[in-house]
């Protein structure tokens, strides 16, 4: 074939140049609003933000239990969320725990059972954890409670993002 054979003629020339230019201006007014769409669902984790539990001079070397208010960011939403935590002082470390069972995520409580005192229990499958959150072994949970991480400022206890742990 010859290029003769291959003519365009102007309607089509214009045509394609006009279909051309309307498709890049389209996706130039689109691409922001996609960007705007997605972004927030398209962001790494931050990092996250403490918050104020409790004082120092509050903690005791027995676990006790702090509710507090937890602000949480899904993409588009903000929400609180009440967090519990176990938080005791262990010589001149702080501990802080989740409260939840590690076997099916109810909550445990110190010295929740007469038959177990000095331990973590939980009512729900008899799951029993000691005071550093270790599981006891032949009890349903198969890992220590989760820790929280702590930060101490001026006397302020901050907790920050729960820590999984693994089994030992």
């Amino acid at each position: 074939m010859s290029e003769k054979e291959h003519k365009v003629s102007r309607r089509q020339f214009l045509t394609y140049t006009l279909m051309g230019v309307g498709g890049f201006m389209v996706a130039g007014a689109i691409s922001p609003m996609v960007r705007f769409a997605l972004d927030p669902a398209l962001q790494a984790g931050g990092e996250t933000e403490f918050v104020s539990v409790a004082t120092v001079d509050d903690l005791t070397d027995e676990p006790q239990r702090f509710d507090f208010q937890l602000e949480i960011e899904d993409a588009w939403y903000t929400s609180e969320q009440s967090r519990t935590a176990w938080i005791y002082k262990d010589g001149n470390d702080i501990v802080a725990l989740s409260p939840v069972c590690t076997h099916l995520g109810c909550t445990v409580n110190w010295e929740g059972s007469e038959d177990h005192p000095n331990q973590f229990y939980c009512p729900c499958h008899f799951g029993r954890f000691e005071k550093s959150g270790q599981n006891v072994a032949q009890t349903p949970p198969t890992r220590p409670l989760d820790l929280y991480e702590i930060e101490v400022r001026d006397g302020v206890v901050y907790l920050g993002s729960i820590i999984q742990r693994r089994s030992v």
